[in-house]
C-alpha cells in the first residue's frame, strides 16, 4: 500500500459554518494497479489528521489491508481511499470498468443491469439578485444544462422566492429547477417558503431546516407538496435514521462520507427499497474521488441529475479531468477500472 500526500487550492474561498476553505487536502492510496482518494472534509468525515492517522495504521499492517479494520463512522474518507483502491484494482484485473462492477453490486448479484454510460448533471447557481441569479441561470442552460440548482437561504425568505420565481419565468417547465437552503431556515420560514414555492413546481427543496431537525423536516415534509432533499442531515444521522424518520423524499450520497464507492452504491438500494430517491454528489473532491462518483452515479439505475459538475471549484488538479461536462452530462469512463491509464503516474 502506498500513500501521497497533496493539496489542490479552490479556485475561490468556499465559506462553512468552520471557516472559508481554500485549499482541499487529502491522501492518494495505491495498492497494487489500483488507486484512490481519501480527502477528508471535517463536519462531514474525519479530520486530515486521523485521516492520516488511520491510513498509516493500515500501511504497516497485513498488505493489502482489509477494509474491515476501518471504522467506517469514524474514518469514513481513509476507509473512500483504500476501498476505491482495492475497487479500481479488482475492475482492472477484471477488465472491467468500475461502474459495471458497481452495477453489479447494486443489483445485489442476482440480475445485472448494465451501467449508463452517461448521467445527468445539474448547474449550481450561488446566491444573487434576482437578475443575477436569473443570467447565471440562463447562461448554465445555454452551456447545455437541463437542470439547475439554486442556492437559497441567505437571504430573506420573499427575496429567495422572487429569485426562484424569476427563474422559472425565465427558464420555462422545460428545465428541472432545485433550490438548496443549506439548513438555513427556521421551521417558520421554511414552511413559508415552501407554500409560496408550490407554484414553481421545484424538482426539491434540499436541507430546508438544520440537520439535527429530522423531526421537524418529517412534519415538513407532510405538510408540503414540494420534494425533500437531505444532504447535510446524513452528517448527522445515519442512513437508517433518515430513512426510518420519513423526512426525505431524496436523499443527497457523497461516498466520501459515506465510507466508499461500495457503500455509496448500497446506500442507494436500501433507499429506493424504503421508496426514497438517490442523488450522488461529492465533497469537492479531487479528480480521483471525483471520477469515482461518476461510476457510483452511473451504476444507479435512471439516476436523477447530480451535483458532480464541481471540477470548477479547483483551481488545480492532480490530473486532466477524464470526466468533463458535455450538454449538462458527464461520461461514464468505460475502464479498465477508474478510467484506463489517466491516472497511472499519480502514485
Amino acid at each position: 500500500m502506498r500513500l501521497r500526500r497533496f493539496s489542490v487550492a479552490l479556485s475561490s474561498p468556499l465559506g462553512t459554518a468552520r471557516g472559508d476553505i481554500r485549499e482541499r487536502e487529502g491522501f492518494l492510496v495505491g495498492v497494487e494497479s489500483g488507486v484512490g482518494e481519501a480527502t477528508p472534509l471535517p463536519g462531514w468525515t474525519e479530520s486530515l489528521a486521523a485521516c492520516e492517522s488511520a491510513l498509516d495504521a493500515a500501511r504497516t499492517g497485513p498488505d493489502p489491508p482489509a477494509l474491515n479494520d476501518f471504522d467506517v463512522q469514524e474514518v469514513p474518507a481513509a476507509r473512500h481511499g483504500l476501498a476505491l483502491a482495492l475497487a479500481d484494482r479488482a475492475a482492472r484485473n477484471a477488465g472491467q470498468s468500475l461502474a459495471e462492477r458497481l452495477a453489479r453490486r447494486y443489483e445485489n448479484r442476482t440480475e445485472f443491469r448494465p451501467p449508463a454510460d452517461s448521467v445527468p448533471v445539474n448547474a449550481t447557481v450561488g446566491d444573487g439578485s434576482p437578475e443575477e441569479t436569473v443570467a447565471a441561470a440562463e447562461r448554465a442552460v445555454d452551456e447545455g444544462f437541463d437542470c439547475v440548482k439554486v442556492k437559497v437561504g441567505a437571504r430573506a425568505v420573499d427575496a429567495d422566492v422572487r429569485r426562484l420565481r424569476a427563474v422559472r419565468a425565465t427558464l420555462g417547465s422545460d428545465v428541472d429547477l432545485r433550490a438548496d437552503a443549506n439548513g438555513a431556515w427556521d421551521a417558520g420560514a421554511a414552511r413559508q417558503a415552501l407554500d409560496r414555492l408550490e407554484p414553481v413546481d421545484l424538482e426539491y427543496i434540499e436541507q430546508p431546516l438544520p440537520a439535527a431537525e429530522l423531526s421537524e423536516t418529517a412534519r415538513l415534509r407532510s405538510a408540503t407538496d414540494v420534494p425533500i432533499a437531505l444532504d447535510e442531515s446524513l452528517a448527522t444521522h445515519s442512513v437508517e435514521t433518515v430513512l426510518t424518520a420519513d423526512a426525505a423524499d431524496i436523499i443527497v450520497l457523497k461516498p466520501m462520507a459515506l465510507g466508499g464507492p461500495d457503500r455509496a452504491v448500497d446506500v442507494a438500494r436500501r433507499a429506493r427499497e424504503a421508496g426514497v430517491e438517490p442523488v450522488v454528489t461529492t465533497t469537492i473532491d479531487a479528480v480521483v474521488a471525483r471520477t469515482a462518483a461518476v461510476h457510483v452515479a452511473g451504476a444507479i439505475p435512471d439516476v436523477a441529475a447530480c451535483g458532480l459538475a464541481t471540477s470548477g471549484l479547483l483551481a488545480d488538479d492532480l490530473a486532466p479531468d477524464p470526466c468533463p461536462v458535455a450538454d449538462g452530462r458527464i461520461a461514464v469512463p468505460d475502464g479498465p477500472g477508474l478510467a484506463g491509464d489517466a491516472f497511472r503516474d499519480l502514485l
